[in-house]
């Protein structure tokens, strides 16, 4: 069974609601943020914290509790769920407004929820994306305004793909909830604008130190062309490997030896979290 804090109550998570003149009813205005736990510890902690406080200030909204605090309140909740390896997603809603506009009292909720990982074979044959031309708006900020992959799905199946590559002006920059990267040679390239700046993106880049170049800077769409590999992080996707753009097939169309060794490495990582 998996619980979730809604301020200040702990409740088994099929038993939480929130009011109909919630602002994230009424307006879509909300954010959350997702991550995974590793021998019952939250990875990256203070990062996805750091990453939550920054969203809650895009959106003008006031942390209820400290950090110190809200980790309490995880660590609680994990231990309720008898796994030491399960979900966390905190979802903060702008609240209810009695004029359908105006921001209240942010109702938070913690919620501990089942992994569901990437199937094996999908490591071992790459995944094909299909491009989207779309920048979202307010990127840095994980608001839970995900119409658009929502409307994209069936497009998605149509063309035998499993997610969208968004571009603008011919620069890409991220999938609908993961992070992009490209390999040419020892280069490691990651595009830094218009994106979320992913916790597992940020760890890869931070592994990555020793045994490649790191580029972080604008991704022309003209460089996919000439890519030998090209993957996609997240907190489920980890080192995901891309062997298909639109009709593009990358580098020679097999996953490449450096998408594996960044994996290796993650997995390194966090069996001993």
């Amino acid at each position: 069974m998996h619980y979730g804090y809604f301020n200040g109550t702990i409740l088994p998570t099929d038993q939480i609601g929130v009011g109909v003149t919630d602002l994230s009813l009424l307006r879509g205005y909300g954010l959350f943020d997702y991550f995974l736990t590793y021998n019952g510890r939250p990875f990256q902690w203070d990062w996805y914290w750091e990453r939550f406080r920054n969203s809650a200030a895009g959106l003008r909204l006031p942390l209820p509790m400290s950090q110190d605090e809200t980790y309490a309140i995880v660590m609680d909740l994990v231990a309720r769920t008898g796994h030491p390896d399960v979900a966390v997603r905190f979802v903060m809603t702008g609240g209810y407004s009695p004029d359908s506009i105006s921001i209240g009292t942010p109702n938070l909720m913690i919620l501990t929820e089942d992994i569901h990982p990437v199937p094996p074979v999908q490591y071992e044959q790459g995944i094909k994306v299909i491009l989207d031309e779309y920048v979202r708006e307010m990127a840095e900020v994980k608001t839970t305004d995900y119409k658009r992959v929502i409307l994209k799905a069936e497009e998605i199946r149509a063309a035998n793909a499993l997610d969208i590559l968004y571009h603008k002006d011919g620069e890409v920059s991220e999938l609908s909830r993961s992070n992009f990267f490209i390999v040419k040679g020892d280069n490691l390239i990651t595009p830094n604008r218009h994106i979320l700046r992913g916790i597992t993106r940020r760890t890869i880049i931070d592994l990555a130190q020793t045994d490649f170049q790191v580029e972080e800077r604008p991704v022309l769409l003209s460089e996919l062309y000439d890519a030998d590999e090209a993957f996609t992080t997240s907190s489920t996707k980890q080192v995901l490997p891309i062997t298909q753009i639109g009709e593009l097939v990358v580098g020679d169309g097999r996953v490449g030896s450096r998408s594996r060794f960044l994996l290796e490495r993650f997995n390194e990582l966090v069996a001993n979290w």
